[in-house]
Parts: structure tokens; sequence; C-alpha cells
């Protein structure tokens, strides 16, 4: 009889012994406790996939700059944006080959305005961008009449700036950080080796050529009217220039167009 109970003692140490080494086991927690670490790198290697990076600090801080678009989107006016947008006539004609990146809501800074310096209706100045396959566009192209035409989203980057005098990029605050793919992109010279500004920018032409006259009411309240849709989508004031300020040398705007440029800088309208 004592050998049985000196037996059953020894089963329940052995037992006691077993557990306490299965509870403190590396092995046993961390599969419970990767799981959901396990999830999220899988979630993240098929984000870094997408855009050829390995996983590191610099994804840690596109994660990070996600986060900020969202918030800096949440922080617009939905409602305000889309009862502007629907007193303007606009049509949109998106094209894939003019969209050469992302542009989160943190990264719009400046509203770029053009002049065509060419005749003829917005839907034509579209179809030779698309034609002359130099991969050139603006976000939106204003008719003489008001009407406009918009061939890219507000949040894709295209090519309507270009390059740059030398230091704008630090002038404006801005830099040329790899979101632009810069396809067709072709230097221009030492003078202007910058190139920052489609990234951080929407790009309006409006249908005209300098020296032929005054803009028309119509086609000034379009614009007055979008850059107010532009202001209630991101929740935010950008810095309005023409084209000729990211780069001396441009003829847009035209020398008739500066008393307005001077108002919308001032005020948001041309008046």
């Amino acid at each position: 009889m004592r050998r049985r109970i000196v037996s059953i003692a020894s089963v329940i140490a052995s037992l006691t012994l077993t557990l306490t080494l299965c509870a403190c086991s590396p092995g046993a927690n961390s599969s419970k406790a990767s799981s959901p670490a396990s999830t999220s790198t899988s979630s993240s290697s098929q984000v870094m996939s997408a855009s050829d990076r390995s996983l590191d600090s610099s994804d840690a801080a596109s994660n990070s700059a996600s986060a900020s678009s969202s918030s800096a989107s949440a922080a617009g006016d939905p409602a305000k944006a889309k009862a502007i947008r629907d007193t303007l006539n606009i049509t949109e004609d998106y094209r894939d080959e003019f969209v050469h990146g992302d542009k989160g809501a943190q990264y719009q800074k400046y509203i770029v305005l053009h002049d065509t310096e060419g005749e003829g209706e917005a839907s034509g100045v579209v179809e030779y961008w698309d034609s002359s396959d130099n991969l050139v566009a603006a976000h939106f192209v204003i008719n003489k009449d008001g009407s406009i035409v918009q061939c890219v989203p507000l949040d894709k980057i295209t090519h309507h700036a270009g390059y740059g005098d030398a230091g704008h990029n630090e002038e404006y605050g801005i830099t040329e950080d790899g979101r632009d793919d810069m396809k067709g992109s072709v230097p221009i010279g030492d003078w202007a080796p910058d190139y920052g500004m489609n990234a951080w920018s929407i790009g309006i032409e409006m249908m005209h050529v300098g020296g032929s006259g005054d803009y028309p009411e119509e086609q000034l309240e379009a614009l007055d009217k979008l850059i107010a849709y532009i202001d209630a989508y991101y929740g935010a004031e950008s810095k309005i220039i023409d084209h000729k300020a990211w780069r001396s040398g441009n003829s847009d705007t035209s020398e008739e167009f500066a008393e307005y440029l001077a108002n919308y800088q001032d005020h948001r309208t041309h008046k």
C-alpha cells in the first residue's frame, strides 16, 4: 500500500512539472500571440508587394501617411463639395494614361492655373493630349461658356506643371518623393531642374489664347465655383498660383489674367 501511494505521488509530481514546462514554453504562447501579428504582416506584405518595397521603416512612414490621408479627407465637407459640384457643368472624361500616381489629401497644397494657348473646345484639348502620347494633361479644362471637362480625378497625379525653376521645390515647400512616376517627363535644362509640383497640386486649364482679349464672365464664374469645390473637397484652401510662377518663361496665365489672379490669391474669386 505504501509503494502505491508513492507511485501516485510520483505521477502527480511528473504531471505538475510537465504542465509547468508547457505553460512557460515560448513555442506554446508565441503561436497564439503571433496570430494577430501574422495577419497584420500578411496584409502588409500584400500592400508592399504592390509597390515593390520591403517591410521597413519607410513602410511605417507610408502607413502613417495613409492614415493622415484618411484624416485629411475626413476634414473636408462632402455634402458642401457635392452641392457646389452639382452647380457646375462638369463632364467626366477620365483617361488612364493621364494618371501618374496617387495624390492623397495630405499632399494637396496648390491649385495651378493655365491657359490652353489654343482655340476650340475643352473636349478637343483632351483628345489632343491623348493623341500626342506625351502623357501631359490637367485635372480640369474650362470652356469659355463655363462648361468643364474633368479628365483626372482629384486624388491622382497628372502632368500639368512639369519642371520648375531651380530652388522652387524648396521655395514652395514640396519634394519629388517618388509618388509621381515621371513617365514622359523630359528635362529642359539646368535652370529648371526641380520636379515636384505635379504631385502636390491640381491643374486647371482655361480655354484662352494670350493677347486675344478678356476672359468671358461665364468662364471666370465657373473657375470661382471650381475653386470653391476644391476647397470644400479638401476642407482647406490650396494656394493659387499660375504656371509661370512655377516655371518662368511660360505664357500662362496671360497678362490679361493678372488682375483676376491677384483677386483669386486674395479672396478666391475673380472680382
